[in-house]
């Protein structure tokens, strides 16, 4: 079983900074690619950012302001956000997909539970 645990969400005011971790555990073979999604409410799951190995992907709304980045040795994915604005208020999910691990055939795609993240004044 794997599992994806996020952290460092919170209140933050406009133009501030928050940095998302997300730590995948459990018989870990290897990952594809690691990626975080945002869920507004009243509105439909949007990615946010990709990572792989190629070149991150951003989605146009935080390109500039958003940094991926992932600890290979400790299945870890970061999300640097900056300048953030009021509309980036969402929990935000880490996503692993391509997951293979020592105990289950076949590659998989999880999800962590979520974190919320709230910019306001």
């Amino acid at each position: 079983q794997v599992q994806l645990v996020e952290s460092g969400g919170g209140l933050v005011q406009p133009g501030g900074s928050l940095r998302l971790s997300c730590a995948a555990s459990g018989s870990i073979f290897s990952i594809n690619g690691m990626a975080w999604y945002r869920q507004a409410p009243g509105k439909e799951r949007e990615l946010v950012a990709i990572t792989n190995s190629g070149s991150p992907y951003y989605a146009d709304s935080v390109k500039g302001r958003f940094t991926i980045s992932r600890d290979n040795a400790k299945n870890t994915v970061y999300l640097q956000m900056n300048t953030l604005k009021p509309e980036d208020t969402a929990v935000y999910y880490c996503n692993a997909y391509g997951v293979v691990t020592t105990s289950t055939p076949g590659a998989y795609d999880y999800w962590g539970q979520g974190t919320q993240v709230v910019v306001s004044s």
